[in-house]
């Protein structure tokens, strides 16, 4: 479903491989250390630490290739992506995303809706409180963040037509039925298409979702989608009692295992 502006690890694993790294040519040499990447990507290494040496590579080829062409730009940019995509720390990823904007101000318009998507991430990240709204749900009933104080909340942006939400689905079930009675809710915001609030409220039905639901018909456009700075579905948050953010976009058995974690005693 839509790809947020940054697809660092989708970007790596599909670049084309090359042979040999032309001397004196920062194109090449980034794809060859791409390669280098992708090795240690797809046997599983996701950390800055394992990815040390190849960290320190770009920024030799930084000071290599220190005028400020297109390539070194790219340099910079990839740097960031890991940073921000597969690293997971968003403030590096944004530091570097600002000093290419500022070496480079020809990729302005390239990088502005990037570091605006970026913006958002850290806005919602882990132990920021998540801005409640005041809605109503598919019964007419008041809709809001405040109304579960106390519990453990997952709000869901899904929709039916979304491949991946589907897939998920099944576990959001299983844990919900497993922690309601112990204090879990879930708020499901809906991304469906026009006229499709029938068809909504059927497949709630039928896939055992008894929980509180957002729809306004308007797809990509829903207005908590909207405000929220969605960019892709499935997105997800974890909040504690308060509606403080305790994890993002959580899949497959992670999230039964958070709120275990958030209910425990």
């Amino acid at each position: 479903m839509k790809l947020p502006p940054i697809a660092a690890l989708a970007a790596l694993l599909s670049l084309a491989p090359i042979s040999v790294s032309a001397a004196g040519d920062p194109k090449a040499d980034l794809s060859a250390l791409v390669q280098e990447i992708q090795v240690k990507l797809k046997a599983g290494e996701r950390t800055a630490a394992g990815l040390a040496p190849e960290m320190k590579k770009f920024d030799d080829l930084i000071a290599t290739y220190g005028e400020k062409s297109e390539a070194v730009a790219q340099i910079l940019y990839m740097k960031a992506t890991l940073y921000s995509d597969v690293f997971g720390d968003l403030e590096q990823g944004m530091a570097l995303l600002q000093k290419l904007k500022t070496d480079f101000p020809a990729t302005t318009a390239r990088i502005d809706p990037v570091i605006a998507g970026l913006e958002n991430k850290l806005r919602y990240s882990v132990g920021k409180s998540f801005p409640d709204f005041a809605e109503v749900d598919l019964e007419g009933k008041p809709l809001s963040i405040a109304n579960y104080k106390g519990k453990v909340v997952l709000i869901d942006f899904w929709a039916t037509w979304c491949g991946p939400c589907i897939a998920e689905l099944p576990i959001v079930v299983e844990t919900y039925k497993k922690y309601h009675a112990k204090g879990f809710e879930i708020i499901g915001i809906s991304l469906d298409r026009p006229e499709s609030l029938e068809k909504l409220k059927t497949f709630a039905q039928e896939h055992e979702m008894p929980w509180a639901q957002f729809y306004d018909g308007k797809f990509w456009a829903n207005k908590l989608a909207v405000r929220y700075g969605i960019q892709s579905i499935p997105a997800t948050f974890l909040l504690d009692g308060e509606g403080r953010i305790i994890a993002r976009d959580l899949r497959g058995p992670a999230l039964e295992q958070a709120v275990a974690k958030a209910l425990a005693p």
